[in-house]
């Protein structure tokens, strides 16, 4: 193989790395936002509070 060949290769996978990298970072940024968010709910409901979500449409009933 020539030099080219083999530069284009090792930057196209440097590249694909780092894409993965970022995916992996953001993957681990919503996970942690997910976690808060559950911890948050699950102290409101220890200390009694409503839920700030409005549950789930199908759950709800018919109000006429």
């Amino acid at each position: 193989m020539n030099d080219k060949t083999e530069t284009g290769q090792q930057s196209r996978k440097q590249a694909i790395e780092a894409q993965a990298k970022l995916r992996r970072e953001r993957a681990a940024e919503k996970l942690r936002e997910n976690l808060s968010k559950r911890k948050q709910q699950v102290r409101a409901r220890r200390s009694g509070q409503a839920d700030e979500t409005n549950g789930l449409p199908a759950a709800k009933m018919d109000e006429s």
